[in-house]
């Protein structure tokens, strides 16, 4: 055994304790790939990975952007050439490409199994009435993947629309049109659901109009069958339409059974939100403050984080159906409270102030509540158990290079960023940060990908490098010697002119529960790379795998 493969298990005994996370584990061979049916190992991990193909209809100096502008056009200022292409984000905030995801099976120390392409147009046999799903390059807060509540699937979220589309990440979606949406195409968002023999299920939807969606859940609990989803919504400017307010943030759905050309998706349906009043603090921009990205269950409680724009609070939130937990906007979940199944009330009055009904929700007791903030960045969140929570957190973003250190100095000296360890204090009544983990990840350092560009990019004046800034996606496996193991793909900075175009990596680290401290052999392991024209997006363990979860 040589190469890569035989480097990560060399360099992974820190890690080996808590990998043995169920039947057919490492090391066993999967069947060969098939067009529809691969059969998945329970006990795997599941990778969502997404190719840029280079063929997308742009001419530099000559397409006009965004995607259907009559007027504040731009002209695209690069072609379809990747990396260069997303140069064009810079004038086109709007800009994005559509591109097929890859679910790549990986044993739990990296090793590559098969791969399940999902379907979409570039497939032979696949057409405008067939079912598909693409994911928009290089939106870097999609494809999160999630394991139902039964363990049976694993669901994602994506767009109806064919490769190489231009601008699909802020398009509105069919039955919710924003006029003042610049970006004036029109696609429906889906939800994927991925069962263990490899066969597809798809949800249209009219939600996350103007913006995307970004994780999805099925919640099997005691016989339901509902879909609970986070994004975000809204591309244009005020007055702000009902259907962006409505179709952002938390939204519940049930699971389609027909080919998605026979669907008609009904409005969005929100089932929880929340509001900056909640705290005491003056309404800013309402319709953004359930900006919502990572998503999780535990304990019978739907849990988010917050993590980006400008307006509201980035934390940790969670669904309180019982209406007691939070008077004040911040507390913790109520015992034995069921998990939400309706739908949340809301007023003509309320969506005239861009609000909706925001007693369901609340901030974790703990966690941060300080508007616009500049060092919480909170992205996939992951309960080891009741007591011990670990949340991703991506870093700011901020690109500023040190021609004499050689690095991205913001990214370097950021101390929050990479996996923070929070755990409940029973006498406080609240949750504490305890550390984060950070070393192996190489925070600011630029690392080569082959192919990529070299020296700087001329319109941004900064290297073409990437370099890890933080962590977003994440999954974990808590062993019965109480050590988590913990697999995550990292966030990038670099030059580029949209950093989620860059390549980036799955990376893995073990830790002590009962640790009050980060250990000196505690290092973050590279399990993969992307290559040039890739990037990574979510990890979870294969459709079929036991999965522990407190309160079940």
């Amino acid at each position: 055994m040589t190469g890569k493969w035989s480097r990560v298990l060399t360099h992974a005994r820190w890690v080996l304790p808590a990998l043995a996370v169920g039947a057919g584990a490492a090391g066993v061979a999967a069947p060969a790939l098939a067009d529809d049916g691969h059969e998945l190992i329970p006990g795997n991990l599941l990778v969502s990975r997404s190719v840029y193909d280079g063929k997308a209809p742009l001419v530099a100096g000559a397409t006009k952007l965004p995607t259907g502008c009559t007027t504040e056009c731009v002209t695209a200022n690069a072609g379809a050439a990747y990396p260069q292409v997303f140069d064009n984000d810079l004038i086109d905030e709007s800009f994005g490409i559509t591109s097929k995801i890859y679910l790549d099976e990986l044993t739990p120390f990296g090793w590559p199994i098969g791969t399940i392409e999902v379907p979409n147009s570039g497939q032979r046999g696949v057409g405008a009435g067939s079912d598909q799903m693409v994911t928009s390059f290089s939106s870097k807060s999609e494809l999160a993947l999630n394991l139902s509540t039964g363990d049976r699937y694993v669901t994602f979220m994506g767009y109806l629309a064919p490769v190489d589309a231009i601008d699909a990440s802020n398009a509105n979606t069919p039955s919710v049109i924003d006029p003042t949406n610049p970006d004036k195409a029109v696609n429906y968002r889906v939800v994927a659901q991925l069962d263990k023999h490899g066969h597809f299920h798809f949800t249209e939807t009219n939600a996350y109009s103007g913006n995307n969606g970004r994780a999805a859940i099925l919640n099997e609990e005691e016989g339901q069958n509902l879909l609970y989803t986070a994004g975000n919504a809204g591309n244009g400017s005020k007055p702000v339409p009902p259907g962006i307010i409505t179709g952002a943030g938390a939204q519940l759905m049930a699971p389609s059974t027909l080919p998605e050309s026979a669907q008609t998706p009904e409005l969005p349906t929100p089932f929880a939100a929340f509001n900056i009043t909640q705290l005491g603090d003056k309404a800013d921009k309402p319709s953004k403050d359930t900006n919502f990205r990572g998503l999780t269950i535990s304990g019978k409680v739907v849990y988010f984080t917050k993590g980006s724009g400008s307006n509201g609070v980035n934390t940790v939130y969670f669904v309180d159906t019982t209406g007691k937990a939070c008077p004040t906007g911040v507390g913790l979940p109520v015992p034995g409270a069921p998990l939400p199944t309706n739908p949340l009330a809301y007023t003509e009055e309320g969506l005239k102030k861009e609000m909706l009904s925001s007693d369901n929700m609340c901030i974790l007791r703990g966690f941060p509540t300080e508007l616009k903030t500049k060092t919480h960045f909170p992205f996939g969140l992951w309960f080891a158990n009741a007591s011990t929570l670990y949340v991703a957190d991506e870093g700011n973003g901020e690109n500023a290079f040190s021609s004499t250190l050689g690095d991205y100095n913001e990214a370097a000296t950021d101390t929050e960023a990479g996996l923070q360890k929070w755990v409940f204090e029973p006498a406080a009544g609240e949750w504490k940060h305890v550390y984060t983990l950070q070393a192996g990840l190489d925070l600011g350092q630029p690392y080569a990908v082959p192919g990529y560009p070299t020296g700087e990019n001329p319109l941004t004046k900064l290297p073409w490098a990437p370099s890890t800034g933080g962590l977003r996606n994440l999954t974990g496996r808590l062993d019965s010697h109480g050590l988590a193991t913990i697999w995550a793909v990292t966030s990038t900075v670099s030059g580029d002119g949209d950093q989620g175009a860059d390549p980036n990596k799955l990376v893995a680290i073990s830790d002590p529960l009962a640790g009050d401290e980060a250990q000196p052999w505690q290092r973050f392991l590279t399990l993969r790379h992307a290559g040039y024209g890739e990037v990574l997006r979510g990890v979870s363990f294969t459709p079929g795998t036991p999965m522990h979860r407190e309160g079940r």
